[in-house]
């Protein structure tokens, strides 16, 4: 396959963001190249408002369990996962993307970017390296153990709903953090870390896992791209997992940062007799 270039990955960032109707970054982008795009851009971006929101069949899963599992504390339907997230389907545009395009540093409520010779640092605000305390399950699956925290149905309902509506400014891009017109979006991972090895008589195995999170915390998918590696676009067939069963354990998994639940009291995420308290 031909070397793609840093060059390459920006021009294929900015037309991603053309795609989805977001602004692009007005000191990269091609002007003359998305003027001769622009039809066929707009083109895709209608059919796909009229396909009405199509989940990729990696989400659909998730969404098809979530469906099941809330439905009888959801009676007028459970959150849907977001449709239009600006998707990271190359190695290197996490990376790309947690830095305004002519930019060293980015700076929001929740963490701090900055490049350096190896690279890009991100500080989180809260770098907390244990959940003990803070692991909770939700109930109505396997038996919670002991050193875990119990959560009723109805308020990991409550907290999913929350999850994937975060403050306008969470929504921002760092990669068009340094102009007027930004983009503000999800953006998601597809993974496929390996978790059973070949055997004599079996080929390697992996699960699947879709990363999501608000623009402003790509700098997460950048690190997790950097350990599990980038599962490419989910919406492709070859990238679909029901597809290739042989290779695939049957296990998806689903991640979601939403850091702004910290500011949600216990009182709207439906704990009873609660007090006004924030989460």
């Amino acid at each position: 396959m031909p070397t793609i270039t840093h060059t390459d990955l920006v021009r294929y960032i900015n037309l991603k963001l053309a795609a989805l109707g977001q602004p692009t970054s007005h000191t990269t982008a091609d002007a003359q190249f998305l003027n001769i795009a622009g039809p066929l851009l707009r083109n895709y971006y209608q059919k796909d408002q009229l396909l009405g929101g199509r989940l990729c069949p990696a989400d659909t899963r998730i969404q098809d369990f979530l469906d099941d599992y809330l439905r009888d504390v959801c009676p007028s339907g459970v959150a849907r996962l977001p449709a239009g997230t600006l998707i990271l389907d190359r190695e290197g545009m996490a990376r790309i993307v947690s830095l305004p395009a002519q930019g060293d540093s980015f700076s929001s409520p929740f963490l701090n970017s900055y490049r350096v010779p190896q690279g890009i640092l991100h500080n989180p605000k809260s770098d907390r390296r244990t959940t003990q305390g803070l692991f909770q399950i939700v109930e109505g699956g396997l038996p919670v153990p002991a050193d875990k925290i119990p959560v009723p149905k109805h308020v990991f309902a409550a907290l999913w709903a929350a999850a994937l509506k975060p403050p306008d400014d969470v929504l921002a891009l760092p990669f068009t953090a340094d102009q007027q017109q930004q983009a503000r979006c999800f953006v998601s991972l597809l993974l496929r870390p390996p978790v059973c090895p070949a055997t004599a008589r079996e080929p390697q195995k992996t699960m699947e896992i879709r990363f999501l999170a608000p623009a402003s915390l790509v700098s997460n998918l950048d690190f997790v791209e950097s350990i599990f590696g980038n599962g490419g676009d989910p919406y492709l067939p070859e990238n679909d997992a029901a597809l290739d069963a042989l290779h695939w354990t049957g296990n998806t998994g689903c991640v979601v940062l939403a850091p702004h639940l910290v500011g949600i009291r216990k009182k709207d995420a439906g704990f009873a007799d609660a007090a006004d308290d924030e989460l």
